[in-house]
């Protein structure tokens, strides 16, 4: 019995990589052009962005929370950074600065949910709906462009490193960095805790709200992280950039295995979700699906990757 319950836990445990190979090996067959090695590039390409916010999403998720507000902080920290271009600040400087605020937009939501004592939804709900606004605001809801022709700004979205776009070699790059963070450190150990029993957790020493902010500012990080790679791509910061991104990155953290309870999920399930979604989009269009078909296919794919984790 002990054996069967152990091969019933790595089968759904490698759940979605079976799903994920079977969809690829499916798409292959039926058509030949989404086997070249360029579309492949360009699908690891388009899913750098959905992959990093997720990365973020992720640990906020294990923590027993969720981050609505991701795609309004890419927004918003890309909004900025375009402006301080524009008016003469060095890129370099400029996107560091737009890294820092995307921290500080993902405290706000933190100290929301600690300190104000709202619920995660709600708090987000509103910091979403704030930072949208502001990025209204200070782009008067028009494009900024004229970015000039930095070769940093450039190679962050455009960039090749061997035939390998530099937003894929980024997003292996730091999901090694978020393996180790979760699987290997302290403070990976502290999510998990904080989102299987919060309050074991606190009797055991572990301090939930700076547990929890210092996700959310991670959460910030990614996302600003991606609005730089999108403004790279674009040349100019649109005031509707990542409109409807969070509930890409939510969909591929729950088809990766991460409860949405908290406490229990993997990184590599994360990363498994995103090339998910990335190889229904790609798949799709290929074969000349129409776009309200799919959002109907991944919704359906998204409920029963819910379903599997609540009979989990």
């Amino acid at each position: 019995m002990k054996e069967k319950n152990k091969i019933l836990n790595y089968a759904q445990d490698l759940g979605a990589l079976i799903a994920l190979i079977l969809l690829v090996i499916g798409i292959s067959c039926v058509s030949p052009e989404f086997r070249t090695w360029n579309n492949f590039l360009s699908l690891l390409r388009q899913s750098s962005i959905n992959g990093l916010i997720a990365f973020g999403m992720t640990c906020v998720i294990l923590t027993d929370a969720i981050d609505l507000s991701v795609g309004s902080v890419l927004a918003l920290s890309t909004a900025l950074c375009a402006g301080m271009i524009v008016n003469g600040v060095p890129v370099g400087l400029a996107m560091l600065l737009a890294l820092v605020i995307g921290v500080l937009l993902g405290c706000v939501s933190g100290v929301l949910v600690t300190k104000g004592r709202l619920q995660p939804f709600i708090a987000t709900l509103i910091t979403m709906t704030v930072y949208r606004g502001l990025t209204m605001i200070f782009t008067n809801g028009k494009p900024i462009s004229n970015l000039g022709d930095s070769f940093t700004l450039k190679v962050v979205g455009k960039g090749n490193f061997y035939h390998i776009p530099i937003p894929v070699i980024l997003l292996l790059l730091i999901f090694i960095g978020f393996y180790i963070l979760l699987q290997k450190t302290t403070f990976g150990r502290a999510i998990y805790a904080t989102g299987s029993n919060a309050k074991c957790a606190k009797l055991a020493g572990i301090n939930i709200h700076k547990t929890k902010i210092i996700a959310y500012a991670i959460s910030g990080f990614m996302a600003a992280l991606s609005g730089l790679i999108l403004l790279s791509r674009l040349g100019s910061a649109q005031p509707t950039l990542g409109d409807g991104y969070e509930l890409d990155a939510i969909a591929a953290v729950a088809l990766g295995g991460t409860s949405m309870s908290g406490g229990r999920g993997k990184i590599y399930g994360t990363l498994v979700g995103v090339l998910i979604i990335a190889v229904l989009n790609n798949g799709l269009n290929i074969l000349g699906v129409s776009s309200y078909y799919q959002d109907v296919i991944k919704g359906l794919v998204i409920l029963v990757a819910v379903l599997s984790d609540r009979k989990r």
